[in-house]
């Protein structure tokens, strides 16, 4: 018997049986039995057969999915889902998409992987760019290519699902001229290797190791600029978007103006990642210091994507209980809109911008409309009257064109006037290539209620200022400066007024009173009290402020610019909305009680010699006397 048993072990499994074995264990402790039953109904209703052999292909995934054409990512994500779909042994990819497979792919696209992999604590990040990466030795030599030539088909692994994309264009440099291969690149991310060990250790297999994927050095492998581009435009789309939801409820965002908007936004999102112009694409050390800072939930939207599958068409359980049908679920037209104000600054696209880096559970139908400069005046005492009430989270976001080059000798008036309050060292703009009447858009997100400055800022550490247009970047707080945000009214002890974050409230002494410069932090935005013009400055070289330094752009910057618009929205739900109303009512009731007092009355006369008496009208109206 001894013998026997040495003899069994002396045999390991094949990666056939380890891949299947794992794929079973996902499937039993990562689905519940109503969810197995459908993905199997899913996949038997959609795949394609060869033998014995039934497989999806890239056409069908993507029908399945609802992925638009006109967004011509489907054979990005085929490459994504077949590299995956390989897992654990990815140096098999791409792996032809059987069931064991797509119960891969669809439980780390959900996230549900942890589920069995707790020992595993990583996350996917690795292992998805590797999924969308090219990998090809001539990106890494330092010679160059003759002029005129491409790489060859056979030199790209998984050509076949890449597409013409990640092709180098005619002419252009091999490898990265200007930006150059890192150390910490040639080793290649471990994340993904740590992900593949904890399957296998998760089977109980002592040599897993044997098995597991080599590490692929990352040098020379490159998300395609392309490529990236319309991934973006698909994760921006399918932001919102719910389990059962189909993607056709957003197809009017896929047309004309909207789409122009969506491709504008995806744009400001990769160009913090690379600049378009100077590199062909997106190499792991860049992503890997962007997305957990600037966008640590932009793949969310994956989850509810490929929950498609759990959820067959063909099971409906009312017929089951033999109880009278259920209503109909509600028309598309009733469904509560993701946005229910439509105005300057903030839409779809930009609200699915925001839900990259501020969950989309505070946002997407939970968004109301504050205060905008627009309807309500640009004034610092509507601001206060529509935004101060309001005891949930707010965002802020302001837009506005850069300011020329005080160089240019083109200010005048009350722009030269706001030149003048800031402080005399000035930084190089913040986008690589803007000019002059570049649009930028700013925002913060800020947990706290509004309320006046005196002595100290106000604000706590989940602050986070940010940038949305033209590049995509968000500055988080800090814990050792907590100057994050202040607001402070015109009067006469206060010779620098407005609304500011990361700046330092102002010392209530005689020498400032006497000062007209504004001062800024070393990563602040400041808005003067007119709202007319505002500063973005980030100081890099600089420490101790109250927002942290960008990730993406390790340099000093500084825009000026003229504010089109200003807006603040609030997050939560009907109760603070309702408070909000509540007081806003009060408000009104206490306004109209004021303006309607001793008047009204019918007697003329009387409403007359009251006038005359405060001062207002008649012979009095420059004294106010009561005698």
């Amino acid at each position: 018997m001894g013998q026997a048993h040495s003899d069994e072990r002396s045999t390991p499994p094949s990666r056939e049986e380890l891949t299947r074995e794992l794929a079973d264990k996902f499937a039993q402790k990562c689905f519940t039995s109503l969810e197995l039953y459908s993905f199997k109904d899913v996949f038997n209703g959609l795949a394609d057969r060869q033998g014995p052999l039934r497989y999806l292909k890239e056409d069908t995934i993507a029908r399945f999915l609802g992925v638009p054409d006109v967004l011509s990512v489907s054979s990005v994500l085929f490459q994504m889902v077949s590299y995956i779909g390989a897992f654990p042994f990815l140096d098999d990819a791409p792996a032809v998409l059987g069931l064991d497979q797509m119960i891969m792919v669809v439980t780390i696209l959900t996230d549900r992987y942890r589920r069995v992999l707790a020992r595993g604590a990583v996350d996917r990040r690795a292992l998805l760019f590797k999924s969308l990466a090219v990998y090809d030795r001539k990106f890494s030599s330092t010679a160059t290519a003759p002029g005129g030539a491409t790489m060859s088909e056979g030199d790209r692994p998984g050509a076949d699902h890449i597409g013409a994309d990640a092709v180098s264009s005619p002419g252009s440099r091999w490898g990265f001229a200007v930006d150059e291969p890192r150390d910490d690149e040639d080793s290649g991310p471990e994340g993904d290797d740590e992900l593949v060990l904890a399957a296998l250790d998760s089977l109980d297999y002592i040599n897993a190791p044997k098995h597991a994927s080599p590490p692929s050095s990352m040098h020379g492998a490159m998300i395609p600029a392309d490529n990236w581009q319309k991934l973006i435009m698909l994760l921006l789309l399918i932001a919102p978007l719910d389990a059962q939801e189909s993607l056709s409820s957003y197809a009017n965002r896929l047309s004309g103006d909207q789409l122009e908007n969506l491709r504008d936004t995806a744009n400001c999102v990769l160009a913090s990642f690379l600049n378009v112009e100077l590199a062909p694409g997106v190499r792991f050390h860049r992503f890997d210091a962007v997305v957990p800072t600037s966008m640590p939930f932009m793949f969310n939207g994956l989850t509810a994507l490929f929950e498609h599958f759990l959820f067959s068409r063909n099971l409906d359980l009312h017929r089951r209980l033999g109880d009278r049908p259920q209503p109909p679920a509600s028309p598309p037209g009733l469904v509560q809109p993701l946005l229910e104000d439509t105005v300057s600054i903030l839409n779809l696209n930009v609200l699915s911008q925001l839900s990259f880096f501020i969950p989309g559970s505070s946002l997407f139908r939970r968004l109301r409309l504050l205060y905008s400069g627009d309807e309500d005046g640009f004034s610092m005492g509507s601001f206060e009257s529509k935004v101060f009430n309001w005891t949930a989270p707010t965002i802020l976001l302001v837009t506005g064109t850069r300011l020329p080059d005080e160089a240019s000798g083109m200010h005048s008036g009350p722009a030269s006037a706001f030149l003048a309050t800031l402080p005399p060292r000035r930084f190089p703009y913040g986008s690589v290539g803007g000019g002059n009447s570049e649009n930028l858009t700013f925002g913060v997100y800020l947990g706290q209620p509004w309320k006046h400055t005196h002595r100290e800022c106000f604000g706590a550490d989940d602050t986070l200022l940010f940038q949305l247009q033209p590049i995509h970047d968000v500055f988080r707080a800090s814990t050792l400066n907590k100057d994050y945000a202040s607001f402070i009214k015109p009067s006469a002890s206060t010779s620098v007024a407005g609304i500011s974050f990361g700046c330092p409230a102002p010392p209530p002494t005689q020498t400032y009173r006497r000062s007209n410069t504004i001062s800024l932090g070393p990563v602040s935005l400041a808005l003067e009290s007119s709202f007319e013009f505002g500063c973005f400055t980030h100081n890099y070289s600089s420490q101790g402020g109250a927002f942290q330094t960008s990730v993406s752009r390790k340099f000093d910057f500084q825009d000026r610019f003229e504010i089109s618009s200003i807006e603040v929205w609030g997050c939560g739900g009907d109760e603070e909305a309702k408070h909000q109303a509540e007081h806003w009512a009060w408000e009104a009731r206490e306004a109209e009680a004021r303006r309607k007092i001793n008047l009204g009355t019918g007697d003329i006369e009387a409403d007359r010699a009251l006038l005359e008496m405060a001062g207002l009208i008649g012979a009095n109206r420059s004294g106010g006397s009561m005698g």
